[in-house]
């Protein structure tokens, strides 16, 4: 068994370094601002109540989508599935047309979603923070749907799928 290494104050690197053994899915958020369309691939996404359903996302400072999210007050997320990894790089990339070329649904707040991804939900902002390098954003579920598939996974800069234990569902509503 080898010696963990002694615990040290992280710098960026060592932060992303750490934090990138976190497992987490894959979203494309999306928003709306003087009818142009803004959006992008993010990892950073919680459910943090029920009633009422909010969910809450982080975007890094001086992004477009987070400036027009914050002049719109609406986004949309789109969880995606593991065949939609082009999705998510199309929207992980600065510049280009993310929107051109793909297949999308559109919401009751007439924001785009990615037809085909496990989940949609669309949001109202209720609360905005600065945190460190990034904003925060709260945002009331108002319409959402979900289907059945294999979610798409992303640890460690690279993207690939979940394997469960094969195990009885766990009952999260206690």
């Amino acid at each position: 068994m080898s010696l963990a290494p002694l615990f040290t104050v992280p710098d960026a690197m060592g932060m992303r370094r750490a934090m990138g053994r976190f497992l987490t899915g894959v979203a494309v958020v999306t928003t709306k601002h003087e009818d142009k369309l803004y959006g992008m691939t993010i990892s950073s996404l919680t459910s943090i109540s029920l009633e009422p359903p909010i969910l809450m996302i982080s975007l890094n400072f001086g992004t477009r989508t987070g400036e027009a999210l914050i002049e719109s007050g609406k986004f949309a997320v789109s969880i995606l599935g593991a065949k939609q990894e082009s999705m998510a790089r199309r929207f992980a990339v600065r510049g280009g047309d993310r929107f051109g070329d793909g297949e999308f649904d559109m919401t009751e707040n007439g924001l785009p979603v990615i037809k085909g991804a496990l989940a949609q939900a669309d949001c109202t902002v209720v609360q905005q923070y600065d945190v460190g390098d990034h904003q925060v954003f709260f945002g009331q579920v108002t319409t959402c749907r979900d289907r059945d598939g294999e979610v798409l996974a992303f640890k460690a800069g690279r993207f690939g799928s979940f394997s469960d234990f094969g195990h009885a569902e766990i009952p999260w509503m206690f």
